[in-house]
């Protein structure tokens, strides 16, 4: 019987840290086994207004918090104020580590759901007085599969620019399981909103290693917006895997559209080697047909550390063959304020 008890008590403590505390709601607890959207529609069905379904998965790996900026124990209020002064008093066992779990939070209202929030399981949070229906027993490929079909369907329908498309992406992201890398790789590739795209394109990039990178390395040279492959870039160089600054520096080389490859070189300056980034932007800077490129690569050389910068755009401004280019280095030269700037400065003036 010890242990028995001992067991029911475990399961209850490990179900506690995984709930995030809920203060000014009519709290009901429901099971999900029977099949989530089959109880996110029953908990719909019991409301004429609106009202808050949540329920827990495991997260990706990281100990980063996903809550309101709080200070104390104020968390954050679901109606109204994003930041509201939500007191909740902290019971259950104290987590000595991050949270190992994500809230999903549904807002449901006219019969169907409207918001999607994701909050760490950590996070204090505020109804705002209205019906919360907090679901157990949810297997994680359910909440993707749901979540996948509400990004799909609202990006059909909704307003393409921002609608709960992105806020469903982004909950799908969070999730840890291989079946969340399925889904963001079929948003990534192939949803009506490029801003659906580029919300699951950062998350492949920064959270689902090297099969995530594929997927963004193809996109970056083969996605048809100007936007999502200059988003793209950015996206890799968020990513841990070894190949991620070669596949920017073919976007710099190849992609049809100047501004993207642009873009790529100013990336570059920030995130790779001194050997990639130099390697690539003196490349653009020789072999570039489009003028502004060459530009871009200037300003990518002030973005470098000013020990690798301003003796390469010193370089350029002695000996590259268009004119326009050796004037722009000049011009970053002179915002430099660096003592080698003052130098070539005063020899060219005194020759």
């Amino acid at each position: 019987m010890t242990r028995i008890f001992l067991a029911a008590l475990g399961t209850a403590l490990v179900a506690a840290a995984q709930q995030p505390q809920i203060s000014n709601a009519n709290f009901q607890n429901a099971s999900a086994a029977g099949g989530l959207e089959q109880a996110v529609r029953a908990a719909i069905a019991k409301q004429s207004g609106p009202a808050w379904i949540g329920y827990a998965v495991a997260k990706i790996p990281g100990d980063s918090q996903s809550c309101c900026w709080n200070d104390g124990g104020r968390g954050c209020g679901l109606e109204g104020n994003r930041n509201a002064n939500v007191q909740v008093a902290r019971t259950g066992p104290v987590q000595l580590e991050g949270p190992t779990h994500v809230a999903i939070l549904l807002r449901a209202e006219a019969g169907k759901v409207g918001k999607i929030r994701t909050f760490t399981v950590d996070c204090p949070l505020d109804a705002g007085g209205l019906p919360f229906y907090w679901l157990s027993n949810v297997k994680p490929a359910d909440s993707v599969a749901m979540l996948l079909r509400q990004a799909t369907e609202e990006a059909e329908t909704g307003d393409r620019k921002k609608s709960s498309a992105d806020s469903a992406a982004h909950a799908v992201a969070m999730h840890a399981g291989p079946e969340a890398a399925s889904a963001l790789d079929k948003l990534a590739s192939s949803s009506p909103s490029e801003q659906v795209r580029k919300s699951a394109i950062f998350w492949l990039a920064n959270s689902r290693g090297h099969q995530g990178y594929l997927t963004v390395a193809r996109l970056s040279r083969e996605d048809p917006s100007d936007k999502v492959r200059e988003h793209a870039v950015f996206a890799l160089t968020q990513s841990s895997d070894p190949d991620a600054m070669a596949a920017v520096i073919r976007v710099a080389k190849e992609d049809k559209v100047p501004h993207v490859r642009g873009q790529a070189l100013f990336w570059l300056a920030q995130r790779a080697s001194k050997q990639q980034a130099s390697g690539a932007i003196n490349e653009a800077l020789d072999k570039d047909p489009d003028t502004e490129v060459k530009k871009k690569a200037l300003f990518a050389l002030t973005q470098m550390p000013k020990d690798e910068g301003v003796p390469m755009l010193i370089q350029v401004a002695r000996s590259n063959s268009s004119p326009a280019v050796r004037k722009q280095a000049m011009f970053w030269l002179g915002q430099s304020k660096d003592a080698r700037a003052l130098k070539f400065f005063e020899d060219v003036l005194t020759k």
